[in-house]
C-alpha cells in the first residue's frame, strides 16, 4: 500500500497544476538548443542564427601542429574544457536517444548541436597517435581578461593526456560521448556513426589501460576549474555502460562487473557520473516495454489477418545491483523519503550546492524523468522505506523542477535567457556582455571589456536559451554579472535540460 506521504504529494501536485498554466515546453526546447550556437568555437556556418557571434579560435591546435578548431566554450569564458564538453555531448545524445520521437523538428537541431562537439572530439582523439587532446586555452590567462571570443589574445595552450600522463576520467567521458552519439547518427549517417564508435572503443581502451586522474596529470591547467573530484572510476563505469549499450559486447559487461560497486551518491554532474551510469544500466536490467510480434493465422488461410501476442525481451540480471543503486539514488532525492539527503527551497527547487545549483537540478531531473520512463515501460514500482514510488511521482517532481526554471517560482523569473518576459539580463558571459563585432569591429583587448563587465546596463546580446546558475536557497536571485556562481550559464546545464523539455513538450506517454 502506498504511504500517506505519496497521496499528499500527489494531491499537492494536482492542486498546483490548477493554479498556473504550463510553460511553453516546445518553445523552451527550441531555445535550449539554440543556446549552443552562442557557445560555438571555430568557423561559424552561414545558417548561424545568433548573428552577434562570429568565427573564433581559428588557430586552435596550431601550437601543437594539429587542427583543434571547433567545439564549444564551456560557459561564460573562452576556454574549451573537454571534460565538461564531452559530458555535454553525452547528455545531448542521451536526450536524443530517449526523447527524439518527442522532439519533432528539434531533433535535427539536436543532431547539429551534437555534431558540432563530436567533430571536435574526433579531432582530439585522432590527431596524434597515443595522445588524447583534452582542452584548448590557458584558463588562468583567460579568466584574467574580459574579451569577446573573436578577440582572444590570451595563450591558446593545448592540453593532452597520454600513457605517461594519464587521464582515465576525461578519456572515458570522451568515449561515452562518442559511443552515445554514434547511436544518434546510426540511421541518418551510418558512415559517421561507425567512425564515432570505432574511435570510442579506442579511447575507452586508452582509459582502461592507462589509469589515472587527469587532474593529477594537468594540475593547475584544469584545477580548480574542472578537477575530477570524484576520481575516475565513475567515468570508467559510465564510458563502459555507453559502449555496452552501443555494442552489446560482453567485454564491457565483464569490465563493469570488475569495477565492483560505486558510490551511493545523491548527485549527478559533469564530475560525478555514478547515478547516470546506474540509471543507464538499469535500462538493460529491467524488462523492456512489451512489444507486439505477429504470426500468420493458419486457422484462416483465406485471409491476411494476424494474431498478435506480446513479448518481453529477456532481463539481464548482470545489472540488477545497478537498478537497486539507481533507486537508492532516487530515494535520496525525494523529499519525504526516509533516506532523503536533498534540500528544497521554499519554492520547491532542489538545492544541492551554492555554485551553479541548476546544473544539478537539470541533471537530476533528467535522471528522474528517464527512470520513470523505464519504470512505465517495465510496469514497475519501487519502495523508499514504506513509501511505494510510482512513475508519475517522479514525473511530477521533474515537471515541478522544469516549471520552476521556466518561471513558475517565487521570483516569477525564468532562469532561461530569452524565455518569457522576466529573465536574467546581466549574465556572466563575455560574448553576451560585450558589443558584438557587428557593432564594434575593433578589438577591445584583454582589459578593454571590464567597463562592460562593471556596468549595470543589461547585456547587449541576448544569449537565447542559456540557463544560468540559478537562485539561492531562499529562492532569491540578484541579476548581477559579477555573481558568477548564479549568473553564469554553462553547456552542461542546458544539455541535461533538453531531455525533460522534450518529454513534456511531446506529452507524458513513454
Amino acid at each position: 500500500m502506498a504511504s500517506p506521504f505519496y497521496f499528499v504529494f500527489l494531491l499537492s501536485v494536482l492542486l498546483l497544476e490548477q493554479t498556473y498554466a504550463s510553460p511553453n515546453y516546445r518553445e523552451a526546447l527550441s531555445k535550449s538548443l539554440l543556446f549552443f550556437q552562442g557557445q560555438r568555437s571555430g568557423r561559424l556556418p552561414g545558417d548561424q542564427k545568433l548573428s552577434w557571434r562570429f568565427s573564433s579560435g581559428l588557430s586552435d591546435g596550431s601550437s601543437a601542429h594539429v587542427d583543434l578548431t571547433g567545439g564549444y566554450y564551456d560557459a561564460g569564458d573562452n576556454v574549451k574544457f573537454n571534460f565538461p564538453m564531452a559530458f555535454t555531448t553525452t547528455m545531448l545524445s542521451w536526450s536524443s536517444l530517449e526523447y527524439g520521437k518527442k522532439m519533432g523538428s528539434e531533433l535535427q537541431n539536436s543532431r547539429v548541436a551534437i555534431r558540432w562537439a563530436t567533430d571536435y572530439l574526433l579531432k582530439c582523439a585522432r590527431a596524434t597517435p597515443g595522445k588524447l587532446y583534452v582542452g584548448v586555452g590557458d584558463p588562468n590567462g583567460d579568466h584574467k581578461c574580459w574579451e569577446r571570443p573573436e578577440d582572444m589574445d590570451t595563450p591558446r595552450t593545448v592540453y593532452s593526456v597520454s600513457p605517461s600522463n594519464p587521464g582515465s576520467d576525461v578519456a572515458a567521458e570522451t568515449a561515452a560521448a562518442l559511443a552515445a552519439s554514434s547511436m544518434v547518427f546510426r540511421k541518418v549517417d551510418p558512415k559517421y556513426a561507425r567512425l564515432l564508435l570505432a574511435t570510442a572503443k579506442k579511447v575507452m581502451l586508452f582509459a582502461i589501460q592507462y589509469r589515472g586522474a587527469y587532474s593529477n596529470s594537468l594540475s593547475s591547467s584544469v584545477c580548480p576549474f574542472y578537477c575530477s573530484y570524484s576520481g575516475y572510476k565513475d567515468e570508467l563505469m559510465w564510458g563502459a555502460a555507453w559502449l555496452h549499450r552501443a555494442t552489446n559486447d560482453p567485454y564491457y559487461t565483464n569490465f563493469i562487473k570488475s569495477l565492483g560497486g560505486g558510490d551511493q551518491t545523491d548527485i549527478f554532474s559533469w564530475d560525478n557520473k555514478y547515478a547516470g551510469a546506474y540509471v543507464l544500466l538499469s535500462r538493460v536490467c529491467c524488462p523492456s516495454q512489451p512489444i507486439k510480434i505477429h504470426r500468420h493465422n493458419l486457422a484462416s488461410p483465406f485471409t491476411n489477418t494476424f494474431l498478435w501476442q506480446r513479448a518481453v525481451l529477456n532481463k539481464d540480471n548482470n545489472f540488477e545491483p545497478y537498478k537497486q543503486a539507481a533507486e537508492n539514488f532516487i530515494c535520496k532525492i525525494l523529499s519525504n523519503s526516509p533516506s532523503s539527503s536533498t534540500k528544497y527551497t521554499p519554492g520547491g527547487l532542489m538545492y544541492k550546492l551554492p555554485q551553479s545549483n541548476l546544473q544539478y537540478v537539470t541533471s537530476i531531473t533528467f535522471l528522474l524523468t528517464t527512470y520513470a520512463k523505464y519504470m512505465k515501460s517495465a510496469k514497475q514500482t519501487f519502495n523508499c522505506g514504506n513509501s511505494v514510488i510510482v512513475p508519475n511521482a517522479l514525473i511530477n517532481l521533474s515537471r515541478r523542477q522544469v516549471d520552476y526554471i521556466l518561471g513558475v517560482n517565487p521570483m516569477k523569473m525564468s532562469y532561461m535567457v530569452g524565455f518569457g518576459s522576466n529573465f536574467p539580463r546581466r549574465i556572466h558571459h563575455r560574448g553576451s556582455s560585450l558589443p558584438s563585432r557587428a557593432v564594434r569591429s575593433n578589438s577591445l583587448g584583454c582589459n578593454g571589456g571590464f567597463q562592460s563587465f562593471r556596468t549595470q546596463n543589461p547585456n547587449p546580446n541576448i544569449l537565447t536559451g542559456a540557463i544560468v546558475g540559478g537562485p539561492n536557497q531562499k529562492d532569491e536571485y540578484t541579476d548581477q554579472r559579477d555573481d558568477y556562481a548564479r549568473s553564469e550559464p554553462a553547456t552542461y546545464i542546458n544539455a541535461a535540460f533538453v531531455g525533460p523539455l522534450a518529454y513534456f513538450a511531446g506529452g507524458r506517454s513513454p
